[in-house]
């Protein structure tokens, strides 16, 4: 649980807390009770809503903020810079790629010589499966093709 210290504003954990107290001669306690919170004048510190980043941004903390009498963590979002951006890219289109290599794994049997598939309906799944990566929108909005 994080605690926020009224007079000085600081935010610490409550095993920081304890140590301050010990550290500097200050009271200490069994239980942080709303009793004990208000002797030692602290608040509690409730988690606050998540921030809902883009595909190109983070969520970071962006300290606390107070709500209706209440101290929430407070969350903001950051765009990522091209390097990200880019990684990421390169991250979603490898993975792609790692599931249309299972997906034509997956289907080599039917290529084979005496396999009783339609040889021609595979072949056109399976060629359709390798252009993937040319459609539009890869590697984030893609449409697989339909298993024959």
């Amino acid at each position: 649980m994080q605690i926020r210290i009224r007079q000085s504003g600081a935010v610490m954990f409550e095993s920081e807390l304890r140590e301050y107290l010990k550290a500097n001669d200050g009271p200490s306690y069994d239980q942080l009770t709303l009793e004990v919170m208000e002797a030692l004048g602290v608040d509690s510190i409730f988690e606050g809503p998540q921030a809902q980043p883009t595909r190109y941004q983070v969520a970071f903390r962006d300290g606390v903020e107070q709500i209706e009498g209440k101290w929430y963590t407070k969350y903001s979002v950051s765009d990522m810079n091209q390097e990200a951006k880019d990684a990421l890219d390169t991250a979603q289109a490898k993975a792609i790629r790692q599931q249309r290599t299972e997906k034509l794994k997956d289907s080599d049997w039917t290529q084979i010589a005496d396999s009783t598939a339609d040889k021609t309906a595979w072949a056109t799944y399976r060629q359709a499966l390798r252009d993937i990566t040319a459609q539009a929108g890869f590697p984030w909005t893609i449409t697989w093709p339909e298993t024959p």
